[in-house]
């Protein structure tokens, strides 16, 4: 197979009609003209640009929303993305909207909000670097005060394992990061993202890029605001998911995980044999297989109470204390989705 080398760098400056920018988005109806306002202003070259919102038949009036926008921004255009997924949406977009001029891909989440320009800005440095793919690093925020708790725990190693997108403020290539400018031509050449997967899509295309030769570039100082999951249930929700979509691109590529990645089943599984153990010793009334048992969980214990009394002192606010529940929302439930995606996986 003969893949796409991109120039080293552009030639001439970007008018903004090389740029096609596109929006997956299913029942956004609070957040979508938000977003897309936001995708609009900062760069009079955004006017030029093809803005694409792919809607996976949203029914709380979210294409009338987007259709009602279309009078003020003339380059936007609503399409439909029977698929639902947000990996299906993208492919559907690019495949029906993109036309010869269009050099870049610029991959937009409907909730968020993003800085004045940046779509352009992402554009700009991927043809100023001639990379195959640009990713930003996120600043979580939240609005509750689990939310806030949630976002403050998960930019620290205890909370993401010390990923580069996470927070992180250095710019240079990276394996992975959050999906912001792609070049056209690597994105087809390499079939774009896998239309089945509905979380870790970006990962998973991020790793046939790389063993296709293509370079993936952080800009630290391109930089999102990530909104946390307001509760527990909500996030414990999210990173089960995430931990299935990790398992289904290790199993799909044969890959060997990560510590960080493994770090999370682990402990689930030294949780419940522990727990195994301490039930065991109360049953047979053999006290040191109680204690035996109640190491690892009472270890764990004792890192989600340091979480909570850190952020709460570090951040001088009673939210903070939230930390450690919400550090459990991300492990466990994570670690479960991965070993069930694991074992679902082997068993076909």
């Amino acid at each position: 197979m003969t893949h796409y080398r991109p120039d080293l760098a552009r030639e001439t400056a970007l008018t903004g009609r090389e740029v096609l920018i596109v929006v997956p988005a299913l029942n956004e109806a609070r957040a979508i003209e938000p977003c897309l306002r936001s995708l609009m202003a900062g760069d009079p070259r955004l006017a030029h640009a093809h803005l694409v919102v792919a809607d996976g038949g949203s029914r709380d009036g979210t294409q009338a929303i987007v259709a009602s926008l279309q009078a003020e921004f003339p380059n936007l255009c609503l399409i439909a993305n029977p698929e639902r997924l947000q990996s299906a949406g993208i492919n559907r977009a690019v495949a029906e909207t993109a036309l010869p001029h269009h050099r870049i891909l610029v991959r937009a989440d409907a909730h968020a909000i993003y800085p004045p320009g940046y779509a352009m800005a992402a554009a700009d440095r991927l043809a100023d670097l001639g990379m195959a793919s640009v990713v930003v690093p996120m600043d979580s925020r939240g609005q509750t005060a689990f939310a806030r708790a949630a976002a403050w725990i998960v930019d620290t190693p205890l909370g993401s394992g010390g990923s580069a997108h996470r927070g992180g403020h250095r710019s240079g290539e990276v394996d992975h990061g959050h999906h912001a400018a792609m070049d056209l031509g690597w994105f087809r050449s390499i079939g774009g993202y896998d239309p089945g997967f509905s979380h870790n899509e970006d990962a998973e295309l991020d790793h046939r890029l790389r063993a296709a030769g293509g370079r993936i570039w952080m800009a630290g100082d391109l930089r999102l605001d990530y909104q946390m999951r307001p509760g527990f249930r909500a996030l414990a929700r999210q990173y089960w998911n995430y931990g299935r979509g990790r398992a289904r691109t290790v199993l799909k590529h044969r890959l060997k995980p990560r510590l960080r990645q493994l770090a999370p089943a682990v402990n689930l599984v030294l949780l419940l044999v522990g727990a195994a153990l301490f039930l065991a010793g109360l049953i047979t009334g053999l006290g040191w297989l109680t204690a035996l048992g109640a190491i690892w969980p009472a270890l764990y214990a004792g890192v989600l109470l340091t979480a909570s009394l850190w952020m709460t002192r570090r951040h001088r606010d009673p939210a903070g204390l939230w930390a450690g529940p919400a550090l459990a929302a991300m492990h466990l439930p994570w670690g479960a989705g991965f070993l069930t995606g694991i074992l679902k996986g082997a068993t076909r």
